[in-house]
């Protein structure tokens, strides 16, 4: 897998180069990156990639010529065509697990960090194929959602987390219903007077199963029980899911019942 990501900023990248499970990833080449600059690819002396907008307000918008150009390389040295081009863009699809985990069965990608105002428009309708949010809030420029898109999709790659069902138990999994995660404890046993579930230190591992499975649910229906709804319309939950989720509305403490 690799990612091509056209930033005014590539310094920005090398914390997904050098740090943790991708660093360690991009070290054993199971994946690579590489940022473009799109002031390489200006055309006057000041490099500028930047000009005012069309109809007058705030701020400036980034130059479709730089970026064209910048893209127009990148498919050239890839010797392919077919690449997905993404603009991290606050009006775009937003970004789930599901998308991840289609992102991972891929070759990459190039992905466009906007700056400023935007991007000229006549770039995105040429260029771009995709455009993805993070969600409903803005930031100073596209680069820190490019790095949780690829964080997000690295991270699912084959060999790349410690344990080969850590990425399907993770919340939003298709192998976890959609659902979150089930709460996570360790050692010591006993913290600040509070202990861990009685089931989790019982050695019975299909208990322990029921109990984690329950333990999702709960959490879900309690913090995000749209993922509840998503995941009956979708015919994910069985009849034992159903009973533990009515079990759960009327228990409290449904984190300590077994």
């Amino acid at each position: 897998m690799r990612f091509d990501v056209v930033t005014l900023f590539p310094g920005m990248f090398e914390m997904l180069r050098e740090q943790g499970v991708t660093g360690r990833a991009h070290q054993r080449g199971v994946w690579t990156m590489q940022t473009w600059n799109p002031r390489a690819y200006a055309t006057d002396v000041h490099r500028t990639v930047d000009d005012r907008p069309y109809g007058g307000g705030p701020g400036m918008v980034m130059m479709a010529e730089p970026l064209s150009r910048a893209v127009n390389d990148i498919k050239q040295q890839r010797q392919t065509q077919a690449l997905p081009v993404i603009l991290l863009s606050p009006a775009g699809q937003s970004f789930d697990q599901a998308e991840a985990q289609r992102l991972s069965r891929g070759a990459g990608g190039i992905l466009v960090c906007g700056r400023y105002e935007g991007i000229d428009q006549r770039f995105i309708d040429h260029h771009v194929t995709h455009e993805i949010s993070l969600g409903d809030f803005v930031l100073s420029g596209g680069e820190i959602a490019a790095m949780a898109l690829m964080d997000s999709v690295v991270r699912l790659l084959p060999g790349v987390l410690g344990h080969a069902q850590s990425a399907p138990q993770d919340s939003f999994n298709t192998g976890l219903s959609g659902l979150l995660d089930h709460p996570h404890y360790t050692r010591p046993e006993t913290w600040q007077g509070h202990g861990v579930p009685h089931v989790l230190s019982s050695g019975d591992h299909a208990r322990i199963d029921a109990w984690r499975r329950k333990a999702s649910l709960g959490l879900t229906l309690e913090r995000r029980p749209d993922l509840i709804r998503a995941a009956r319309q979708q015919g994910l939950l069985s009849a034992h899911d159903e009973a533990c989720l009515k079990r759960c509305e009327a228990v409290a403490d449904w984190p300590d019942s077994d």
